[in-house]
């Protein structure tokens, strides 16, 4: 049950996105943000990346276990450019340019395959990355998880799942509450601030060799 004073998590029309603030909602939702030729697109750029499997990425796999195999790639330069300048948004701008004392600012974005049997574990996104050359990894500001499959069904699994303290003070093991469950619905858009505990249900047997298939990463801040 929602609690007095906490927000409302409602999807938001495209016609109502350049109002949308962060700072007033941490928590966007838009269903049909990118068209079935934008997701025809994608997957084209996915059908030429080069996929790594979890079991070939040692440290998240050992971050986290126990979450299947889905895939990673990285995405090309011509998908990139698409998927940013549809992400010109001034919600992120003024949430981003928010922070104090940004010597930069970064993006970091891969496409993503859950097949049946895949999941991943709760997490708050707290963990900003390796460093790079002894430079300090850039703080994770905005999440985003966009789904450019083409059906989706829900009993088919794979719902993002995000949560809030319910004692905010509360240490390890947090005790967590669910306020949102988000069907990975062809097309939609999603996107939180940082930190905030999320994970992804597993992506059930009966979705057959059906995959879920997604654009995610982060907006990210450098500061001295």
């Amino acid at each position: 049950m929602k609690r007095e004073g906490e927000p409302m998590f409602e999807s938001v029309s495209l016609a109502d996105l350049p109002s949308f603030s962060f700072h007033k909602n941490p928590i966007l939702v838009v269903e049909n943000f990118w068209s079935p030729e934008d997701r025809e697109f994608f997957r084209e750029g996915m059908s030429h990346a080069a996929w790594k499997n979890l079991a070939d990425l040692p440290k998240v796999r050992k971050d986290f276990p126990n979450t299947g195999n889905w895939a990673k790639a990285e995405i090309a330069r011509p998908h990139g450019q698409r998927l940013l300048s549809r992400l010109q948004l001034p919600c992120i701008q003024s949430y981003m340019e928010s922070f104090a004392n940004i010597t930069g600012r970064h993006v970091g974005f891969n496409y993503y395959s859950y097949a049946a049997g895949d999941c991943l574990l709760t997490h708050d996104d707290t963990d900003s990355g390796y460093e790079i050359m002894g430079a300090t990894a850039p703080r994770r500001r905005i999440a985003l998880v966009s789904y450019v499959h083409d059906e989706w069904r829900s009993d088919w699994g794979g719902e993002l799942i995000i949560y809030a303290k319910r004692k905010p003070e509360s240490s390890e093991p947090p005790d967590l509450e669910v306020i949102q469950c988000i069907e990975p619905r062809p097309g939609s858009l999603v996107m939180f601030t940082v930190p905030r505990f999320h994970r992804v249900c597993r992506v059930d047997q009966v979705a057959g060799e059906e995959r879920r298939l997604s654009i995610a990463g982060w907006f990210m801040t450098d500061h001295q």
